[in-house]
C-alpha cells in the first residue's frame, strides 16, 4: 500500500466519520426531544456533547489534514474547480457546526437544570432545539455535496 492510497483511506475515513456520527447524533436528540422526557433529554444531550467532541471534531480535523496531504501528494491544484467548490462547502458546514456545538452545550445545560430541578424544559431549550434542527439542514447538505465532489470531481 502506498502512502498515497493510506492517506486516501484515511481521508474517506474521516468522511464517514463525520456523516455517521452527524446522522446518529440527530438521530438520538431527535428521539430523546419526541419523549418530553426531560432526564432523558438530559442524558442523551450530555452524550451527543461527547460525541461531538470526540467523533466529529477529531473527524474535522484529520479531513483537514490528508486533503492537504492528498493534495501535495497527487499535485492537484487548490485552483480545481471541484476543490474549490469542496472548499467553500467545507467552509460552510463549519459555519452551521460550529454554532451547533454551543447550541446543544446550552440545550444539555438547560435539560439538566430542568431535570434536577423535575421541571419543565424552558422556552430556550426549544428555541435552540429549532435553531439546531434547521441548521442541521445546510451542514449535512453541505458535508453530503462534499463527498459527491470527491467521487465525482465534475469539474
Amino acid at each position: 500500500m502506498t502512502l498515497y492510497f493510506l492517506i486516501k483511506y484515511l481521508h474517506v475515513l474521516g468522511a464517514i466519520v463525520i456523516l455517521g456520527t452527524g446522522t446518529g447524533i440527530a438521530f438520538f436528540m431527535l428521539m430523546a426531544h419526541s419523549t418530553n422526557d426531560v432526564a432523558f433529554i438530559a442524558r442523551t444531550a450530555s452524550v451527543v456533547v461527547i460525541a461531538d467532541a470526540i467523533f466529529t471534531l477529531s473527524a474535522v480535523i484529520l479531513q483537514a489534514v490528508t486533503g492537504g496531504l492528498l493534495m501535495m501528494l497527487s499535485a492537484t491544484s487548490v485552483a480545481e474547480r471541484w476543490l474549490l467548490a469542496s472548499l467553500a462547502l467545507y467552509a460552510i458546514a463549519g459555519l452551521f457546526w460550529i454554532p451547533v456545538i454551543f447550541m446543544q452545550i446550552e440545550m444539555r445545560d438547560l435539560a439538566r437544570k430542568a431535570a434536577e430541578q423535575r421541571g419543565a424544559l424552558p422556552e430556550r431549550y426549544f428555541v435552540l432545539f429549532r435553531r439546531w434542527f434547521a441548521f442541521g439542514f445546510p451542514g449535512f447538505g453541505a458535508t453530503m455535496l462534499i463527498l459527491w465532489l470527491m467521487i465525482a470531481k465534475p469539474f
